[in-house]
């Protein structure tokens, strides 16, 4: 394509919907791919809720003595299983997104172990 060509098409594209173009060919924005707030919201929130509801069933059916490995552990497998989930959804590679979720859930969890030990809320 030669380049008074382009910077014709490019100027006609832009005369109708200069925001537009760019949203759809830069940004790969369209009304099919546009962005759905509600139902992302809400799938965040079933996401929290069946995550939140793990370690709950651990620590019901888990020894007292061996509770905290027992949720830490079962809590970095449901979020590689999470991670590998979002990862595959999204056209992502699965194994990448599973670990992730888990190093940076890792870390999370990690930080929060050691400010509690800090503050002496962990003995």
């Amino acid at each position: 394509m030669n380049r008074y060509l382009a910077n014709q098409v490019a100027k006609q594209l832009i005369a109708f919907d200069e925001l537009g173009v760019y949203a759809r060919d830069e940004l790969g924005i369209s009304e099919k791919f546009r962005a759905r707030p509600l139902q992302a919201s809400l799938a965040a929130a079933c996401s929290f809720a069946v995550g939140a509801m793990m370690p709950l069933m651990v620590t019901a059916i888990a020894p007292q003595a061996r509770l905290i490995p027992f949720v830490s552990i079962s809590s970095l497998a449901v979020l590689a299983l999470m991670g590998g989930l979002a990862a595959r959804a999204g056209g992502a590679r699965v194994m990448m997104g599973a670990i992730r979720m888990t190093f940076w859930g890792g870390l999370a969890m990690g930080m929060t172990a050691g400010i509690g030990w800090l503050v002496g809320a962990i003995a």
